[in-house]
């Protein structure tokens, strides 16, 4: 059996195991995993017994993502699920698409914008990959595939390469691009064969998701550099959150340490206005003033684009000072692609 996969037969999901780990009683670990399902592998957990809080929180089922403060949050913030004409794949912009290709995680973050589909919802079957690619094959616009899930790596090498394959073989689609976790939370996924297979299908990029410099371990270097020398180009989209990152000190750190390891910092995300991870979310004011902080810091090739994800389907936009309106106030909205303002609520 392939070291990765020894590693995730040991993970935790029940709720005593949860319970004992984290600190919790049975009832709670209980309460919260019944609705938002936990996983957590042997070395992500081992890591964040080490390090403490800022691993802790992203992995630890919390009574916080069950409160009543959250039952007023949408579950599907951004609109995917209004812009899928097939199961698992989400067309909100002409030229590209997600497509959710696993339905497993290497770890359940508990800040995840799929809080209502990963270990829930979320059934990837062949048919439903069949499908996607029919989806692809038939609509000339698409020139850009982003993979995601769950986790593309969690599928073995040659599901992998044999999706990525029948993509590249499509005249019309130019980029592929996989959004991934693994090289932060389990590492060992990343072999020598994976990286061969994934090279074969360049162009392609990888978008890595590292959000504290206590991740990046010597097997994630190993991993990183895996990929990297395999020629295939990495940024990572790291998400803003508190008590966990939101600090200048730390992401300078976190940037510096990406950068260095041949990953470009891409996207510092808001948390998604999304039930179940309001203890999460910092206030918009926060993130922008993390930015201007790091711009008097750092080189610009260590800075990444702070997102953001409108809720009411309204896009991604990129916020600077002078695109809010009424910021701090109960009326703070964001300027939108098409020009509209849409509120956007700083945490309850």
């Amino acid at each position: 059996m392939a070291i990765w996969k020894e590693i995730m037969s040991g993970s935790i999901r029940e709720a005593g195991d949860i319970a004992q780990a984290f600190g919790l009683t049975r009832a709670q670990a209980s309460a919260v995993i019944s609705r938002y399902p936990a996983l957590v592998n042997p070395y992500f957990r081992r890591l964040a017994e080490e390090a403490g809080d800022p691993l802790l929180l992203q992995v630890r089922p919390d009574p916080s993502e069950i409160s009543p403060l959250n039952d007023s949050l949408p579950e599907d913030p951004i609109g995917e699920e209004s812009f899928s004409p097939v199961p698992n794949l989400t067309h909100r912009y002409p030229d590209r698409v997600l497509f959710l290709v696993s339905d497993r995680c290497a770890v359940t973050c508990r800040f995840c914008t799929r809080k209502r589909k990963v270990g829930r919802g979320l059934r990837v079957t062949p048919q439903t990959i069949r499908e996607g690619l029919r989806y692809i094959a038939g609509d000339g616009r698409i020139r850009d595939v982003l993979l995601s899930g769950g986790d593309p790596l969690m599928l073995v090498d040659d599901s992998i390469e044999d999706i990525l394959s029948r993509l590249r073989g499509m005249d019309h689609v130019e980029i592929l691009r996989v959004g991934t976790r693994i090289p932060a939370v389990l590492p060992q996924r990343v072999t020598p064969e994976l990286a061969a297979a994934l090279s074969r299908q360049r162009p392609l990029y990888v978008h890595v998701h590292f959000n504290h410099p206590a991740e990046i371990t010597p097997e994630a270097v190993l991993a990183c550099d895996l990929l990297a020398d395999a020629g295939i180009p990495m940024s990572s989209q790291t998400v803003l959150l508190a008590g966990v990152n939101d600090d200048p000190d730390l992401l300078e750190s976190l940037f510096r340490k990406l950068v260095a390891l041949r990953v470009r910092p891409y996207y510092l995300f808001q948390v998604d206005v999304v039930r179940g991870t309001e203890h999460f979310r910092t206030p918009l004011r926060r993130g922008l003033q993390i930015m201007e902080e790091l711009h008097r810091r750092t080189s610009p090739m260590a800075l990444p684009y702070f997102a953001v994800d409108l809720p009411m389907a309204g896009g991604k936009v990129f916020p600077a000072l002078h695109h809010v309106v009424a910021l701090g106030r109960p009326d703070q909205a964001l300027i939108a692609p098409d020009g509209t303002t849409i509120p956007y609520p700083d945490p309850l």
